[in-house]
């Protein structure tokens, strides 16, 4: 899982942040109650705070794309950055409200009360929908299917853009089998649709692509090959 830093001049913008701290997710061994404090580390490894952090994109509201939105402090959950408004769709939001009435247990592994409504509740939520930008030339853009108003970040630059796309691709292998989906995505005709429209597109242009739930570095450009597609 990673969250990825965009440095764009002063202005400093994290997309997603991952599985968080001392979270309660007992349905889910690898994310339940974790010490981890890797994030914050390699925040701090680049020179910057969690003070310095001006914008966090949730690319959608899964558990493990929120976690850090978050931590605990003197038993309360309260926002990490403290100084940063965060981005996020809020359909999605008002949709994990509405299960969260309609169900008695936790929703979302719980995240939706220790991730997302400590920072909606202090005002902290920035509502956005595709087309908006972030910054000059950092667009949100639509790459729905996996959740139903899952953002990307379209990021212009001098010498290649670049498509931070969430879960829009969970795996190397969906370059080979595009039609092949994640048993977690919402819809997955329209999951399915996304990504090979995503990757031809990243093909034609040379866009270069971020993940989060690739190995490695993460990053990749890629090339349309015998009929799907290959790392370029």
């Amino acid at each position: 899982m990673k969250s990825w830093l965009i440095r764009l001049g002063r202005l400093n913008i994290l997309v997603d942040t991952c599985i968080g701290q001392h979270k309660e997710r007992p349905r889910h061994a690898a994310w339940h109650r974790r010490a981890s404090d890797r994030l914050l580390r390699h925040l701090a490894e680049t020179g910057l705070s969690p003070d310095d952090i001006d914008i966090v994109l949730c690319t959608h509201l899964h558990a493990d794309h929120v976690g850090w939105n978050t931590r605990l402090d003197n038993g309360r959950w309260v926002p990490t950055f403290p100084r940063a408004r965060y981005a996020m769709s809020r359909r999605e939001l008002d949709d994990l409200r509405r299960a969260a009435a309609e169900n008695a247990g936790p929703v979302n592994h719980g995240a939706l009360e220790d991730s997302i409504l400590p920072v909606v509740e202090r005002q902290m939520a920035l509502f956005v929908s595709p087309g908006d930008e972030l910054a000059p030339g950092a667009t949100v853009v639509s790459l729905a299917g996996h959740t139903p108003d899952h953002f990307g970040l379209h990021l212009k630059r001098s010498t290649c853009d670049a498509l931070f796309c969430g879960d829009a691709i969970h795996s190397p292998l969906q370059l080979r089998f595009p039609e092949w989906t994640s048993a977690f995505c919402a819809d997955a005709t329209a999951a399915v649709a996304t990504r090979i429209a995503m990757l031809d597109r990243a093909a034609g242009d040379g866009v270069e692509l971020y993940p989060a739930h690739f190995r490695g570095t993460g990053s990749l450009r890629v090339r349309r090959a015998d009929g799907a597609f290959r790392p370029a």
